[in-house]
């Protein structure tokens, strides 16, 4: 009998304990989680609700609290916030995918070969191409239009520099577009050689080319975003931050979100032309749960790799050049005030000292007297000395790590040894700015955020090159690339309290790693990926 009272008394403990706990969706247990919480704190264990985090803790302590028919036995793995990209071209990047892949080639004729295997499989009426990139080849000269010429004599051909900052076009597309050796050039060039186009156009001109490539039809547009958004689960990506785009693409982009075929979180900066400002400024800043629309997009310079980057002072290596602004100051000035009278944010493109020094000046002139407005320099590439204080204002730097990396082989020839001192500088940037938004600018860049991670801590390309690594001086330490990657990329797009990190009340974007990257050997950073990634406390990989 007193058996028997024991056993009841038993069963009845448990009961009562079972029905103290809370019922949620999903737990995770057994894990080593890297909050990148204010404290950079650790947990083990989390418990997931209707998408949001509801407790994170130790084992015992969601054991305790907690029951859930899906519970997840991490077995250890290492779990990190939903990895961010600060600057990308989510949209673009899809759209790419559908066309010649020129990224890596060697020589032109390896650029040529690539091509005609494209042209044989898709059999297109008009060729795109993206990624080539003069200064990886043997002889390191822009082509020109004779090169394609000779292999495509009847079908038009245009070919997007890496940077996307310059075009190398055949005759057949030269003539489509009306170019000629007549043809005015204003913020950018039209490349001549002996008075005639050589097929180069470099920043604004090449609108007048874009003009007549064919507009990709609604299939098109949808199957480019769910096959970028693919490759975004795969490395780990739960946020991108889309740079520059027109309200066509971003409405398409809610509807599908709304019908959840597509699902990853993004961050849209709207084209800042002057139809658009005046779109959204009267519809207002518009967010969803995966959708932020509230920030515009400006272009200040071209690429240094095209020479057309703003400089002080002339190209190291092309004395009579200094790059060129896109727009005039007044233009620029005028439109950084409409946004700054509106609660839209500016996020502007600057690669040179120069255009990074118009920039910062008229963001002080625009912004006196108001708070919190967390607009963004894009790539904040080549700064003067002088004007680093100006990020201790609140302008927040987006810098994307592997363009260092992928420069270091040239960017002294072009800016000279006393400009590269300050070309590329993160650390520096992150003391005077108290944060560093991280991106890659794909697909000028691959998408895999561990060679951003890579990049930004050791200074080394995938190739682990050079051995001391690149301006160490502006190295970032794990940590600092981490919430740079999360919680200040976060914070940068107005998102800080619901992403970024792992606290109760965020959403519960996460990914499980087998590997710390805390501590991983160097030479394995770039080749990690995740196992698992959660967009929502829903597993999209």
């Amino acid at each position: 009998m007193k058996k028997f009272s024991f056993l009841f008394s038993l069963v009845l403990l448990v009961s009562c304990n079972q029905k103290n706990k809370i019922t949620v969706d999903t737990i995770i247990t057994d894990a080593t989680i890297y909050t990148v919480n204010n404290d950079f704190g650790k947990a083990s264990a989390m418990a997931i609700q209707s998408g949001k985090i509801v407790a994170i803790g130790s084992n015992d302590e969601i054991a305790k609290g907690y029951d859930s028919k899906n519970t997840i036995d991490a077995k250890g793995k290492f779990i990190y916030p939903g990895l961010y990209d600060a600057h990308c071209h989510f949209y673009s990047y899809g759209l790419s995918l559908q066309e010649v892949d020129l990224r890596g080639t060697k020589s032109m004729a390896e650029v040529i070969d690539r091509i005609k295997k494209f042209q044989n499989e898709k059999n297109p009426d008009f060729i795109v191409g993206n990624g080539w990139d003069q200064n990886d080849w043997q002889v390191a000269k822009f082509p020109t239009k004779e090169d394609l010429d000779a292999a495509f004599p009847t079908i038009p051909v245009v070919l997007n520099r890496i940077d996307g900052h310059a075009i190398v076009v055949n005759s057949v597309a030269l003539k489509l577009a009306g170019i000629t050796k007549k043809t005015k050039a204003v913020g950018g060039e039209i490349v001549l050689k002996n008075g005639e186009p050589t097929g180069v156009l470099v920043d604004n001109p090449m609108e007048l080319v874009f003009k007549i490539i064919p507009k990709p039809n609604r299939k098109k547009q949808i199957a480019a975003l769910l096959d970028a958004e693919k490759v975004m689960f795969q490395y780990g990506l739960t946020t991108v931050n889309d740079a520059g785009l027109d309200p066509d693409i971003i409405n398409l982009m809610d509807s599908l979100q709304k019908v959840k075929v597509l699902k990853i979180n993004i961050y849209a900066m709207i084209t800042a032309n002057q139809k658009n400002i005046d779109l959204y400024l009267k519809k207002g800043i518009y967010k969803t749960d995966n959708l932020n629309v509230c920030s515009f997009k400006m272009y200040g310079d071209g690429a240094l790799g095209s020479r057309g980057a703003c400089l002080h002072k002339p190209y190291s290596d092309s004395p009579k050049k200094y790059g060129a602004m896109l727009s005039s100051v007044e233009e620029l000035k005028k439109t950084a005030k409409q946004i700054a009278n509106s609660p839209f944010q500016l996020n502007s493109h600057a690669i040179g000292d120069s255009a990074n020094t118009v920039l910062l000046k008229i963001y002080k002139e625009v912004l006196t007297g108001k708070k919190d407005r967390r607009w963004k320099i894009e790539h904040a590439q080549v700064i003067q000395e002088a004007d680093f204080d100006y990020f201790k204002t609140g302008i927040i730097p987006s810098v994307q790590p592997t363009h260092a990396t992928s420069d270091m082989y040239w960017a002294g020839g072009r800016l000279g040894s006393d400009r590269l001192k300050n070309a590329y500088a993160y650390k520096k940037l992150l003391q005077k700015a108290g944060i560093v938004a991280l991106g890659t600018d794909f697909p000028i860049e691959e998408v895999n955020p561990m060679l951003t991670f890579h990049a930004a801590v050791v200074r080394k390309d995938s190739k682990n090159y050079p051995t001391v690594g690149f301006q160490m001086e502006n190295a970032l330490t794990r940590e600092e690339t981490l919430r740079g990657m999360t919680i200040w990329a976060a914070f940068s797009n107005f998102e800080e309290k619901e992403k970024g990190s792992l606290e109760v009340g965020k959403w519960a974007d996460f990914v499980l790693f087998d590997q710390d990257l805390m501590k991983i050997d160097e030479k394995q950073m770039v080749k990690l990926k995740p196992s698992q990634v959660f967009l929502k406390g829903v597993k999209v990989k």
